[in-house]
């Protein structure tokens, strides 16, 4: 399990039109996008104590979160991921499922998960029955990825992005969801060994806070 070094910043809208002209200079799209982009639906999970929320609003360096996702409303490709955080380092662990096995999970039907072969799965099981991890809430966002090779270099910018507030209706793609953040942008850097000249230069603002931004947390947040 490789760590990459990840860093978050959180930019306003034209500060994501002037990055995105740099790096389509210098970097490419992500072939796998849609025109260039991709539309994001995640299921976050955690327990009723809300352990993943309050370890990451209490800046806690180790911790991990569950989730489901799939791109483009797309739901014959669904993955589980595993994110794990140490500090400024992060890696992320997937399996894919089914619509059906997705199903399964939020509606707690899981006795199917504790002899699956896959790893991550079975893992997810026994935090579901240990600590109670449960669905808590649909995220939605648009995501404009771009890589640069040297370095294994990956940046993100992330908007629009949305909340299904305590609706965990994951695979109805007609479900309502309600702007979040405030209309915050979110551009994400990461890289394995070291971050080239180029790229520092291309994503650099003076203005923008470096930190620890959570789609998560932010869609968490109670609807006013």
């Amino acid at each position: 399990m490789q760590f990459r070094h990840e860093l978050k910043h959180e930019i306003s809208a034209s500060d994501m039109i002037a990055i995105r002209q740099r790096l389509r200079a210098v970097a490419t799209s992500d072939p796998h996008a849609v025109n260039g982009k991709y539309l994001i639906r995640s299921l976050y999970f955690d327990t009723p104590e809300n352990k993943a929320l309050i370890e990451k609003q209490s800046g806690v360096s180790r911790r991990q979160k569950f989730r489901i996702r799939y791109y483009n409303g797309n739901k014959s490709v669904i993955h589980l991921e595993k994110k794990s955080k140490v500090g400024g380092l992060g890696t992320k662990v997937s399996a894919s499922i089914s619509e059906e096995q997705a199903r399964q999970i939020i509606n707690r039907d899981i006795d199917w998960m504790i002899n699956d072969q896959n790893d991550l799965i079975r893992e997810l099981y026994s935090r579901m029955v240990g600590e109670r991890l449960r669905p808590k809430t649909i995220v939605d966002y648009t995501r404009e990825p771009f890589i640069y090779a040297p370095g294994n270099v990956r940046v993100t910018l992330d908007y629009n992005i949305r909340t299904g507030w305590l609706n965990t209706d994951f695979l109805d793609t007609e479900c309502i969801t309600l702007p979040a953040a405030d209309g915050i942008c979110v551009m994400e850097v990461k890289w394995d060994n070291f971050l080239p000249e180029i790229i520092r230069d291309v994503v650099q603002l003076k203005h923008a806070r470096t930190g620890s931004f959570s789609k998560y947390e932010a869609c968490r947040q109670p609807i006013i």
